[in-house]
């Protein structure tokens, strides 16, 4: 698919529902914002929302870090590499999405729940349960992106429950499990290219897991496919936050929702950043479409344990694991 072919529609055109009333738990206020969200994932097929919760000032301190950490000599990023556990420094090159003949246009930094390397919690049954790959050579980026990661992630349970509620389930339906979430977060750094018809800053795809929930800065770049098939920009909204439905609960869901195809151009000549969180429960949470079907409705997926389910796609995506 060219990379040029997506429409530009006016920043009024994007659903941006507003979370503030679901924000104290009511059940009156979770059932307006959910029907907003029903009517936005199913008609459009992305939406933004705005008074998330999250305190925008951890924003900022977030995009402050990624800016001097991406600006780091490359021998210094080396040093906190990748490892097994999906933590650290991918350089260019070492992801790609799909099948898709080029490697995304982009560098990133994983990071997850911040834990000491002696804690119990720590398991080999368990690689998404680690210790974070802290750069030593920048300690204030753990000082940024641990609140960041916290209160995004705790905006991102509250999006799962919210979305549990348009399908007249339970509110904890997808948060039932949530003692040790494997949510990750990425620091994401697209270069200005020598701008082509063949290559992405990321490639179009799907996320793997439940949710996304995406901070993009002011530079653009981010089309997104609606339910039409068209791709249309999703233009920068200062103050929100982009929410893509992944894979997973697509599947829980029994494709009630269905994941969001997206892709990344980096047309403006400049460099981008965005901040990433992949929202999923524990390692062991039985992802099975059952919980959502009724009146003889058949699960069109077996059910799978979410840890397993992540693990299996990053070893198709990431060149490391292949090494």
């Amino acid at each position: 698919m060219s990379a040029t072919d997506a429409k530009s529609i006016d920043v009024s055109d994007i659903p941006v529902i507003d979370m503030g009333a679901a924000l104290d738990g009511s059940p009156e206020g979770q059932r307006q914002v959910a029907a907003e969200f029903l009517r936005a994932a199913t008609e459009v097929g992305f939406f933004y929302v705005s008074n998330h919760g999250v305190d925008w000032e951890l924003v900022k301190r977030a995009r402050a870090a990624a800016h001097d950490f991406f600006a780091r000599p490359p021998d210094q990023k080396a040093q906190v590499q990748v490892n097994a556990n999906h933590r650290g420094f991918l350089r260019v090159g070492e992801a790609k999405m799909a099948d898709y003949e080029q490697p995304d246009l982009k560098e990133s930094f994983v990071w997850g729940r911040d834990m000491a390397p002696d804690d119990p919690a720590i398991s080999p049954d368990n690689p998404f349960v680690c210790a974070n790959n802290w750069p030593d050579f920048m300690p204030e980026l753990r000082d940024a992106l641990t609140p960041y990661f916290e209160a995004t992630q705790d905006c991102g349970r509250r999006l799962l429950n919210i979305f549990a509620v348009s399908m007249d389930l339970p509110p904890d339906t997808f948060t039932r499990h949530w003692q040790r979430p494997i949510t990750r977060g990425s620091l994401v750094y697209y270069p200005p290219p020598d701008l082509d018809d063949s290559q992405f800053g990321v490639a179009p795809h799907t996320d793997y897991g439940c949710i996304t929930v995406l901070c993009q800065d002011d530079v653009g770049g981010l089309e997104v496919q609606t339910k039409a098939g068209d791709w249309v920009t999703a233009h920068p909204i200062e103050g929100t936050f982009v929410v893509n439905v992944g894979d997973l609960l697509a599947r829980w869901t029994n494709d009630g929702f269905a994941s969001t195809p997206h892709r990344v151009r980096n047309r403006a000549g400049r460099e981008r950043y965005s901040l990433v969180l992949a929202v999923d429960p524990d390692f062991e949470t039985v992802i099975d479409p059952a919980v959502v079907c009724r009146d003889g409705e058949t699960s069109r997926y077996e059910p799978v344990r979410c840890g397993d389910y992540i693990q299996q796609r990053f070893d198709k995506a990431f060149a490391y694991r292949n090494n």
